[in-house]
């Protein structure tokens, strides 16, 4: 029994690291070519640079205006993925509390929404946004992420809102809670996994999104890290080793973020699985 315990995790180790190996080898890709000229990218850009070449990165910080892109994509995705989990998880909270007919119809609306496509509607969307002057803003796209993030939210809370004892609610009512402070003091503190969950999924989703960006958001002041990116891509050239470099840098603070908070990430996806 232990011999064939031994071979199944051998067998078990090597397609993991078959798997991370396929999963790791884009980007160990990108990093090499990062620090090498345009000329060797395109010679053989499979093979390890002799020497270190940072003026990619000097050229691609420049030109993409990095500190400013970044900003811009904090911005966004700290104000979007903070009302997309206020909001929803309010809204979700209604949905479960108040058995009213109108609130089993708007739940069922918001989840039958995720099955329709965003580029089915896109065109719609940014005519009439544009028709209305709120294009090339900021806030219209932190606007749009909010709906589009919502059923989803919405879906999950309302699942977890379900299994939270009513009789808590009650206790905090005779206690002297408002509504409002019952949410906010006894049910939402019971939401932190679905709430960790929902973060990391819109997080992800918002900083690395590129297309939406790329509809609604035009001047170059507005551009997000992915926009800026974008535009080293030009109509009859390519620069093959900033634009390395500026997807490196763009990756930079979702790597970061991950390696402090992987104990709270793995924590809340393990918690909003089980859940």
């Amino acid at each position: 029994m232990k011999r064939k315990e031994y071979i199944l995790n051998g067998i078990k180790l090597i397609f993991l690291s078959i798997v991370f190996v396929l999963y790791i080898f884009p980007f160990f890709i990108v990093l090499i070519n990062s620090f090498k000229e345009r000329k060797d990218i395109l010679l053989n850009p499979m093979m390890i640079p002799n020497k270190l070449n940072l003026s990619n990165y000097v050229d691609a910080y420049t030109k993409m205006d990095y500190l400013h892109a970044f900003a811009n994509s904090l911005i966004i995705t700290v104000f979007s993925v903070a009302l997309i989990t206020l909001l929803s998880s309010m809204t979700a909270y209604i949905f479960v509390r108040r058995k009213w007919k109108f609130n089993q119809f708007m739940f069922f609306f918001m989840v039958a929404s995720m099955i329709i496509p965003f580029q089915g509607i896109m065109i719609p969307l940014v005519k009439i946004y544009g028709s209305i002057g709120m294009m090339d803003n900021k806030w219209s796209l932190i606007y749009m992420y909010i709906g589009f993030g919502a059923s989803l939210a919405v879906f999950m809370y309302h699942g977890f809102i379900k299994s939270i004892p009513v009789e808590l609610e009650e206790a905090a009512t005779i206690d002297g809670c408002s509504q409002l402070q019952t949410f906010f003091k006894i049910v939402f503190p019971l939401l932190k996994p679905t709430t960790v969950t929902i973060a990391i999924l819109d997080i992800l989703w918002i900083w690395n999104d590129f297309l939406l960006p790329y509809l609604v958001l035009i001047s170059p002041d507005q551009r997000t890290l992915p926009l800026s990116v974008f535009y080293f891509y030009g109509t009859y050239t390519i620069e093959y080793g900033p634009a390395m470099a500026a997807l490196m840098i763009a990756t930079i603070p979702v790597i970061v973020v991950y390696l402090i908070m992987q104990k709270q990430i793995i924590k809340g996806v393990l918690q909003g699985s089980i859940k």
